[in-house]
């Protein structure tokens, strides 16, 4: 009689399996990060150009019972991490509205700066959704 044979059967992953899956995932990270990166800095100046035009409908909802738009003083600018946000050019007829990125949003290349006035010309206009 033969003596049976006893197959192995290893359990678990080999190194050479592990390194395949760790490179083919660095490499997925590599392509989405960027994107992801990009998604939040325009999410962020969304919220931007949001609390811009919510400031000047506020604008104008304290010009129907005043003479004149609202100061800083009298209409508190919106609170962001990302955006300082400030007013100028204020009269009885005329006001812009400011946003200016800090911090990681200053890498919104050729947005940094969003304003907003009182017959809603948004500039820069290729940042301000269509």
């Amino acid at each position: 009689m033969q003596p049976p044979y006893i197959l192995y059967r290893p359990h678990g992953f080999s190194l050479l399996e592990l390194m395949i899956v760790i490179a083919i995932a660095g490499m997925l990270l590599l392509v989405a990060l960027p994107s992801y990166q990009r998604h939040i800095t325009h999410s962020h100046r969304f919220d931007a150009q949001t609390a811009l035009l919510k400031w000047q409908i506020q604008q104008e909802r304290y010009r129907l019972s005043h003479s004149t738009y609202a100061s800083n003083a009298v209409l508190p600018a919106p609170v962001s991490n990302f955006y300082d946000y400030s007013v100028s050019d204020i009269s009885a007829t005329t006001f812009t509205l400011q946003a200016q990125a800090t911090g990681r949003q200053e890498g919104d290349s050729g947005c940094t700066e969003l304003s907003l006035d009182q017959s809603m010309a948004q500039q820069p206009q290729g940042c301000w959704p269509r």
